[in-house]
């Protein structure tokens, strides 16, 4: 599962980053910031794609992973609600949406990494000795 969410948010974010920068919707938002962040969407996707592909990727960096997401998330839904930038409708919906959709990802990694532990972890226990 932490391998698929992996994968999952690697390919969300660098579609999300191409469209960004190659369509470059009208959603209100400076372009200088589109291009930023549509360049850093398609290199963090390539990133967590990879790591997504590791035989066992590294703990360490998946939380950082998803520390990033949970961060991404909670700005998203400031941006919109606080008009840090003169976003339209769609651009307010689009930014929701995806700020969600990065939740999602967070939680999804948050519970592979929880469980890959706990599968790690089930061989590595001594076993109690019954003296009856």
């Amino acid at each position: 599962m932490l391998k698929f969410a992996l994968k999952l948010d690697g390919v969300a974010s660098f579609a999300l980053g191409l469209l960004t920068l190659l369509i470059r919707p009208e959603v209100g938002m400076p372009v200088g910031w589109q291009i930023g962040l549509g360049s850093f969407c398609v290199l963090y996707g390539m990133g967590v794609f990879f790591l997504g592909t590791r035989a066992t990727p590294d703990r360490r960096i998946v939380l950082l992973v998803i520390i990033g997401n949970l961060v991404w998330a909670a700005d998203s839904i400031l941006t919109a609600e606080l008009a840090w930038f003169p976003l339209t409708g769609i651009g307010v919906a689009l930014v929701l949406a995806q700020g969600l959709a990065v939740l999602g990802f967070a939680v999804l990694q948050f519970l592979g990494l929880r469980r890959e532990g706990s599968a790690s972890d089930r061989g590595t226990q001594p076993r109690s000795r019954s003296l009856a």
